[in-house]
Parts: structure tokens; C-alpha cells; sequence
């Protein structure tokens, strides 16, 4: 499966429930509070749309599939351990 990045910004009302459930359900990992990295299926509209469900109209949100090979970097991650090793399986470096 493809692997993406999901961010957003939640304006306003900040309700994370629905957004957290579905991310977690998809079992991403997140190495940021407000970024998910996961592999999923279908394209980046589609996983769009879906996310949207979850959030305000006046949110912010970006899905951007990520490629491999690629490179990465970080400073201070939630979960380093995690992060790192999603990314390595996921992009390598």
C-alpha cells in the first residue's frame, strides 16, 4: 500500500475524537501532534474526502503521498522509536 502523510489544522473547535478513531483505525503512527504517517489504500483525494468527515468546514488539512526512495529528517518527534521506524521501513534512509 501506498504510504501518505495526513496534517491539519483544527480551527475553532478542536474536536479530535472522530479524526484520533479514524487515524488509529488505519493504524498510523504520529510522529508530530497535528501529522499522521500510514499506508493506505487508494489515493490522496480519497483519503481526503474521508478525513474531511472527521473535521470542521474551516479546518485545514494536506494528504501528500510520500515515495520511496526519499529522505528524512526530525528533531524532537512524539515516539521517536516509532517514527524512526516507520520511516525507515516506509522511505528508507
Amino acid at each position: 500500500m501506498p504510504a501518505y502523510m495526513i496534517s491539519y489544522d483544527l480551527r475553532k473547535a478542536r474536536n479530535y475524537d472522530g479524526l484520533l478513531k479514524l487515524l488509529r483505525g488505519w493504524n498510523c503512527v504520529s510522529p508530530l501532534e497535528s501529522l499522521w504517517l500510514g499506508n493506505l489504500k487508494g489515493d490522496c483525494g480519497a483519503i481526503r474526502d474521508l478525513v474531511r468527515q472527521q473535521i470542521d468546514a474551516d479546518d485545514g488539512l494536506l494528504v501528500i503521498e510520500l515515495k520511496s526512495p526519499g529522505d528524512w529528517a526530525f528533531h524532537k518527534p512524539n515516539n521517536e522509536a516509532i517514527a524512526r521506524t516507520w520511516l525507515k521501513a516506509n522511505i528508507h534512509q
